[in-house]
C-alpha cells in the first residue's frame, strides 16, 4: 500500500468492502440458469474472436493469451481496484515522495480510510451498469488470471448482462453474443495492434505526471467531488451546466492536461465506436434480432434512469463515453464507407495515424492527411 505519513493514501481493501457491500443485488436467478449463462458467455466469447478477425481484418493469436473471465459484480469491483493501483502507482508514489509537513500527516492519518469509502461508493455505482470490460492494465493476481508480460484479461459481468437483457426484452443469446462481439473487438485491437497499449498508457501517465499540486489538494478536490455524487445534488436547473454537473475527471483536471485529455478523448472515441461498428457489421450474420437489439439498447442508452441517475451520469463523465461511442462510431463508419476497411485500417499504423479529437467530428480530414494523394 502506498502510504503517507505512516498510513494508506488510498485503502484499497476498504474500497472494495465498501463497494461489494453498497452493490446492488443481480437478478434473480436458479443455480443451474447462473451456470448456462456463464457456460454461453465463454462459448460466444470464444466464438467472436473469429467473427471480429474476419471482419476487421485484423488476424492475430495473441488473444489466447488474454484470458476470458465471466464475474459477478464484486469480481468486477476487485478486478478494476487492482487495475486502478497499477495505473496510479506512479502519480501515489510521487504524492509520497512530497508527504513532509504536517498537513500530509493528518491526511495520512485519515485520508486514506475516507477516500477507500469513497471510491467503493463510486465502484458499487457503476458495477451494476457494466456489461463488459477488456482491462488493458490487468495485474495478475491468485483470483484473475490475467495476459503475460503485460496482457489484458476480458470481463462479462454476468449479472448485468442478464438484467438488461430481461429489461430490454430481446432474446436472450442473441443479446449475450452481440456484447461478447462489441468486449471482443477491443481485446482485438490491444493485442492485434502491439503498441497501443504501451502508447495509452504513456499518456495516461503524461496527464497524471502534470499533476503538480501537492497530495492535500488532489485528495481533497477528489473527496470533494466524490461527495458531489454521493448525495447527488445539482446546483442547476434542468438542463444547466454547474460544478455539479461537471465530471470527475474535469473537476481535478488543471490546465496543462487538456491537451493530453483531447488525444485520450480522441483515442477512446476511436477505440469505442469501432467496437460498436465491428458489432452490428457482425451482427446480421450471425445475430438474427440484431436490429431489435441495437434499436432497444440505444433507447434504453439515451434514456437513462432517473434524475439522480442522470446526475451521476454526467458527474463520473458517463455522459461523455455515450458520446464517445456515437462520434466514434461515425467516424469509424464515414472512413470505411469511403477507403474500405483495409484503408481504415491504416488508423493502427502507428501513434501518428491515430486521429486527432477534431478529425474524429471530421473524418473526411483524418482521409486527407493519412490518404495522400498518390497513395
Amino acid at each position: 500500500m502506498t502510504s503517507i505519513g505512516g498510513a494508506e493514501m488510498v485503502d484499497w481493501n476498504l474500497a472494495v468492502a465498501t463497494a461489494t457491500r453498497l452493490v446492488r443485488p443481480g437478478p434473480e436467478v436458479s443455480r443451474d440458469e447462473a451456470r448456462a449463462v456463464v457456460a454461453e458467455l465463454r462459448r460466444h466469447a470464444k466464438s467472436s474472436e473469429e467473427h471480429v478477425r474476419s471482419f476487421t481484418r485484423m488476424g492475430t493469436e495473441a488473444t489466447h493469451d488474454t484470458p476470458v473471465l465471466v464475474v459477478d459484480r464484486a469480481g468486477w469491483v476487485r478486478a478494476n481496484v487492482a487495475g486502478f493501483r497499477e495505473i496510479l502507482k506512479p502519480l501515489l508514489d510521487k504524492m509520497q515522495d512530497r508527504r513532509t509537513g504536517p498537513g500530509n500527516a493528518v491526511l495520512g492519518a485519515v485520508g486514506g480510510k475516507v477516500t477507500g469509502v469513497e471510491l467503493g461508493m463510486l465502484l458499487s455505482f457503476l458495477a451494476s451498469r457494466v456489461l463488459g470490460q477488456y482491462e488493458t492494465f490487468a495485474p495478475a493476481t491468485r483470483e484473475l488470471p490475467a495476459g503475460a508480460n503485460g496482457g489484458g484479461r476480458l470481463l462479462l459481468v454476468a449479472p448485468n448482462i442478464v438484467h438488461v437483457e430481461r429489461e430490454l426484452d430481446v432474446d436472450p443469446h442473441d443479446f449475450r453474443l452481440w456484447v461478447c462481439l462489441h468486449e471482443e473487438t477491443h481485446r482485438t485491437q490491444f493485442t492485434a495492434v502491439p503498441w497501443l497499449r504501451d502508447h495509452l498508457e504513456a499518456e495516461i501517465q503524461s496527464f497524471l505526471g502534470e499533476t503538480e499540486v501537492d497530495p492535500m489538494t488532489v485528495l481533497e478536490r477528489v473527496r470533494e467531488a466524490a461527495q458531489t455524487f454521493a448525495g447527488g445534488r445539482t446546483d442547476a436547473a434542468d438542463g444547466e451546466e454547474s460544478e455539479g454537473g461537471r465530471s470527475l475527471v474535469e473537476l481535478v483536471q488543471t490546465p496543462a492536461q487538456r491537451e493530453i485529455l483531447a488525444r485520450l478523448t480522441a483515442v477512446m472515441s476511436l477505440l469505442e465506436g469501432h467496437a460498436d461498428f465491428v458489432m452490428d457489421g457482425v451482427g446480421p450474420d450471425v445475430v438474427p434480432s440484431v436490429g431489435e437489439i441495437r434499436e432497444k439498447f440505444q433507447q434504453r442508452r439515451a434514456r437513462g434512469a432517473s434524475r439522480l441517475d442522470q446526475a451521476l451520469r454526467k458527474l463520473l463523465g458517463l455522459d461523455a463515453k455515450l458520446r464517445q461511442y456515437r462520434d466514434g462510431e461515425r467516424f469509424v463508419r464515414a472512413v470505411v464507407d469511403q477507403v474500405g476497411m483495409d484503408g481504415f485500417n491504416r488508423v493502427w499504423t502507428s501513434p501518428n495515424t491515430l486521429p486527432t479529437k477534431a478529425e474524429i467530428a471530421k473524418p473526411a480530414d483524418w482521409v486527407a492527411r493519412v490518404h495522400r494523394k498518390g497513395d
